[in-house]
């Protein structure tokens, strides 16, 4: 195991940037990785078992809730409630925030916006999905319940976000300020390994993320900036290649790596935008910043939007900061 860096190893070596914490946020990550482990043997075997498919009920955003998307968001639960680390979770499962109510979560620190399965339509056809996740300081003192306050905080107080990549190899991705730094699951060893330290997205772009069978529902400035991305032009290298998987961790985990934007604008059928800012766009654009990119609604820095509900809503444009900011200045003119 001579070189190998673990998950566990590389938090408790970088415990030092955190001089207020006492080992909490080391943990909480920690417990995080476990419940990822767990799901990803769940996701794995999917095909094997009777996991796939309906569970007869939908969740608070009027979806249907898959099988697996159920036991991703009660094993996420059950780890942080074990853990100790973690006073309330706010998942998208859930129309309300979930209050750990166990004796060691009574000092907890810690809460947690989880998506629990991104993507989870994928599972059926054997495509990638993943899990995101963001974590913050709770304001309110210790020892009393949380508040709507310390769980509808700026994406700027974030102290570390992050997503695991269920695919061909299962991945975990994550931030708390300092850098992207990325772990593969070794199957051999059940460890999350380093694989690749200080993420960046590269410099330059050719990859447009889109779900283009809304095309007629878009706002003019996308529309024209997708034909600007289909022209030829040898200069900057167009037409950029279209690629879109429909399961935003894998699109944006696609674009981290390979250099692109990822789209997914306001439409006549979802004029507030369909993501979700706490448990989905937050933590993701916490994560393209620290890769050197930008994240934007289109017209104001994701972080900085004001959260006013939990599954409040927003338009997302995140990837290389040159693409994002052409794509604003498509949307300034042609409003």
């Amino acid at each position: 195991m001579s070189g190998i860096t673990t998950l566990g190893q590389f938090i408790i070596e970088k415990q030092a940037d955190f001089p207020y914490a006492k080992g909490e946020l080391s943990r909480l990550l920690r417990d995080i990785g476990i419940a990822a482990k767990i799901v990803n043997r769940e996701v794995n075997k999917a095909g094997l078992v009777d996991i796939l498919g309906d569970a007869g009920q939908t969740n608070i955003q009027g979806e249907g809730q898959k099988k697996l998307d159920v036991y991703a968001d009660e094993q996420f639960i059950k780890a942080l409630q074990s853990g100790g680390e973690c006073c309330v979770v706010a998942s998208e499962e859930h129309e309300n925030p979930v209050y750990m109510q166990s004796g060691v979560s009574k000092n907890a620190k810690y809460i947690v916006c989880i998506d629990p399965l991104d993507g989870s339509s994928n599972i059926d056809v054997n495509v990638s999905v993943g899990t995101i996740f963001s974590i913050y300081r709770r304001l309110s003192d210790t020892g009393v319940s949380c508040n709507s306050n310390d769980i509808l905080q700026h994406g700027t107080k974030q102290v570390a976000a992050g997503y695991v990549i269920y695919g061909s190899s299962t991945m975990l991705v994550y931030t708390t300020g300092k850098g992207v730094n990325g772990f593969t699951l070794d199957p051999s060893i059940g460890e999350f390994c380093l694989s690749h330290p200080d993420m960046k997205i590269p410099e330059a772009g050719h990859i447009y993320s889109i779900n283009e069978g809304n095309y007629s529902k878009f706002p003019n400035g996308v529309k024209q900036y997708i034909k600007y991305c289909q022209m030829e032009d040898a200069a900057t290298q167009r037409p950029y290649a279209s690629r879109y998987i429909g399961s935003m961790v894998a699109d944006i985990h696609r674009n981290l790596l390979k250099g692109g934007i990822f789209l997914y604008p306001t439409t006549s059928a979802h004029p507030n935008g369909k993501l979700r800012l706490m448990y989905e766009c937050n933590p993701i654009a916490f994560i393209v910043e620290q890769a050197g990119g930008k994240a934007t609604n289109g017209y104001q820095r994701i972080l900085d939007i004001e959260p006013k509900t939990l599954h409040q809503r927003t338009a997302a444009f995140l990837g290389n900061t040159a693409m994002v900011e052409l794509l604003e200045d498509f949307l300034q003119k042609y409003q």
